[in-house]
């Protein structure tokens, strides 16, 4: 039986003892990282880096924690991965089906399903931001009408970041931190292969939402269906 840390209170308090001197090293180390997947799980957001830090002792090599948590995960059915500047747990994409057959009348994360319109337009700000309605719409070659605008910024995916130096100034729009979230990215650079997208034509004008929805493998560019932007990387809590 693996050793336990000593209960410290101050106050009348519970004080959290992140050296854990009393402990082996190998106890005190296996400590931590429970500790630091019990801050993840309990989580409904990423949680920073130095959030997990701040559970662990001064001496804790944290790069080396992680993968050894990453690691040890590695048989179940969700993964530790870095998104949106933090640390999150997500299912494994195989097991996706099963959580949608589970969850078939919910939405997940706090964001509906979206229309493939709004996708292709979500994907175009993704990648060309900040972007104009207008300059949606051309890359589309139809309107790309202020109702789906406004729904993205219902969800919270995208914001209105700057007013362009175009006549009438309109909104520039960005993505934000949820979008990362959902899709399940650190960071912008995750996107799928810009330059390749580029040298196919496929972010010119006019080339129509089919070319770039069908290029990024958000769905089935023949179908009319709905998609939800990160079906595949659900909450771990989710899924049990």
């Amino acid at each position: 039986m693996s050793a336990a840390p000593r209960r410290r209170r101050r106050n009348g308090e519970e004080v959290l003892d992140i050296d854990l001197i009393d402990l082996p090293a190998a106890a005190r180390w296996r400590e931590w990282m429970l500790r630091v997947e019990a801050a993840i799980f309990a989580s409904a957001k990423p949680v920073p880096r130095e959030a997990l830090v701040r559970v662990v002792g001064g001496d804790c090599r944290f790069d080396d924690l992680i993968a050894d948590l990453i690691h040890e995960l590695r048989g179940r059915p969700y993964d530790l991965v870095q998104v949106a500047g933090g640390y999150a747990l997500r299912t494994k994409t195989r097991f996706a089906p099963a959580i949608r057959a589970a969850h078939s009348a919910r939405a997940v994360d706090g964001v509906a399903e979206l229309t493939r319109t709004e996708t292709f337009a979500l994907t175009a700000i993704a990648y060309l931001q900040p972007v104009t309605r207008g300059e949606i719409s051309r890359l589309a070659g139809r309107e790309i009408s202020r109702d789906v605008i406004a729904s993205l910024k219902r969800h919270g995916l995208i914001a209105g970041a700057i007013r362009a130096p175009q006549p009438g100034a309109p909104f520039a729009y960005v993505t934000t931190g949820k979008f990362l979230e959902a899709f399940g990215f650190a960071s912008l650079r995750d996107l799928p292969d810009l330059e390749r997208l580029k040298a196919e034509g496929l972010l010119e004008r006019g080339q129509g939402d089919d070319h770039l929805y069908g290029a990024l493998g958000l769905g089935d560019a023949e179908g009319d269906g709905d998609v939800f932007p990160g079906d595949a990387e659900l909450d771990q809590r989710e899924s049990l």
